[in-house]
This record gives C-alpha cells, structure tokens and sequence, in this order.
C-alpha cells in the first residue's frame, strides 16, 4: 500500500514487526484481513464478538493476539480503544458491521442503535484511539471497510446505508486533516459490493437473485485494498462504473432504480 500524497510505502516493515488491529475478524473480509496481513509480516490483535471463531482463526495465524468484545456495547468499546491507544498500531482496519431486512419502522429500534453504535460510534472512537500516535511518528494505516451502499440507499437497509454513507464520508474528512499534518498516514474507505461471506446469509438474502458477476471473493476484496493507494477503493469495475455514475443521476431516476433493491422485503 503506497501513500499518494508522498509517494512513499506507508506499509513498510520497521525492524520489529508492525502490529495491526482488524475488528469484526472472526469471520468474512475480516478473517482475510487477519491472513493477508499475517503473511505481510504484522502482528495481529484481532477483536470480535464471536471468542471461538477468534481462537479458531488465531491458531492458523503465526503471531495473532484475540480480545473478544462486543463493540457496540459503550463499555466493551471503550475498553478495547484504551487497548488500541496503549499499543499504538501501524494500522486500523475498521471492519466489525452487520445488516438488517426491515422497513425502519418496522425493525426494533435497539436494532438499529447497536448498527449505529458499530459502525459509527466504533469506527469514531477506535479511530480516535489509533491516530495520535500515527500522526506523532507521521506513519500508519487506517482503513475503514465501508461499502457500495454508501452510495446509494435501500428501503429495508435504511440504517445500513446511512451508517456507511457516514464511514465514507468520515474518511474523506480525515485524509484531508492528514494531508496538512501527517502526509505518511494514509486513511482508506474500502468500498466493496455483494461478496461472499456470512453477512449476506445473516441477513437472509437469496443469492439467486443477485447476478452471479456481482459477487466478489473476499480475499480479492481484501488484496485489492491492501495494495491500493486509492483514498476509496471500490473493488471490482462494475462498481466502480456504479459509483462514479449513480450518485450523478437526477434524484428521480435515483429513487426508481433505488427502489428495485435486493434488500427490500
């Protein structure tokens, strides 16, 4: 992964290997996070809900630490960022998120909190743990695992898009406080579509009904953004074509193609 604004690996291997922290990682894009970076040479402190799936995961791992945690839950998060601060990470991978089915006002509101707690409140608060420190030393990684939904928006998946329109947003904010004072940390929101993991089976969503060229492999998704330089990585060209023209069209034609969802009930 090379920084664009100085030209220079915001990637490369200190003298003693460099520690990364991957959130959601029991499973999907951030189980292949912890294995790409793990055979990149960093340390890994790998945080999820699920402590079986983390173990499982350490043990194929060469130097992996765990700490289980339900990042939506204040006091658990709060305690994992004062972890994240005390060890100072050459790189963040904000990746813990789930989805819902479900008009909004049909969809219990606790719900809709914990998404927001996760993918927001989590991704704002480890953020602010992992940067100090990066910009101190003027190097360091931070990658916020968004989504082509930021884009645009769903009936059924309100709460969803929303939350990962914010991350992309969040992101492109930061790399422009980076630019002026710490040019070697790069910041990244990965941006993929429909890939094959748990999270789409969580939400109970019929595959047969997304063509099978909109699937994407969640170890290419992740090589993808790990070798970018990109500030948002949007993996594959069909989305990418998506987000350069959707969000360009009139709101008219928006809202027609929006309602056409997959997610819908």
């Amino acid at each position: 992964m090379r920084n664009t604004r100085t030209g220079s690996s915001s990637m490369a291997a200190p003298q003693t290997k460099p520690l990364a922290v991957v959130t959601g990682a029991s499973a999907g894009i951030g189980a292949e996070f912890a294995r790409q970076l793990d055979r990149r040479g960093f340390r890994l402190l790998l945080s999820a809900r699920r402590a079986d799936r983390l173990a499982e995961l350490r043990e194929t791992l060469r130097d992996a630490e765990i700490f289980p945690a339900d990042l939506a839950n204040d006091g658990a998060c709060a305690e994992f960022a004062a972890e994240v601060e005390r060890r100072e990470p050459a790189m963040l991978v904000n990746n813990a998120g789930f989805g819902t089915k479900g008009h909004f006002h049909e969809t219990g509101f606790e719900r809709q909190l914990e998404m927001h707690r996760l993918h927001v409140t989590a991704t704002l608060r480890l953020t602010r743990a992992a940067l100090p420190a990066m910009v101190r030393r003027n190097s360091g990684t931070i990658i916020n695992v968004a989504s082509v939904a930021g884009f645009s928006r769903s009936a059924g998946n309100v709460s969803y898009c929303a939350t990962k329109a914010w991350m992309v947003a969040f992101t492109e904010g930061l790399e422009l406080e980076m630019r002026a004072s710490a040019p070697n940390v790069y910041v990244q929101a990965l941006c993929p579509g429909f890939t094959y993991s748990e999270f789409h089976d969580v939400m109970a969503i019929d595959r047969k009904r997304i063509a099978d060229s909109l699937w994407l492999n969640a170890a290419d998704v992740v090589r993808e953004s790990l070798d970018s330089s990109q500030l948002i990585v949007v993996p594959n060209w069909r989305y990418r074509a998506f987000v350069a023209i959707f969000p360009r069209l009139p709101l008219w034609l928006r809202l027609k193609l929006q309602a056409r969802s997959p997610h819908k009930r």
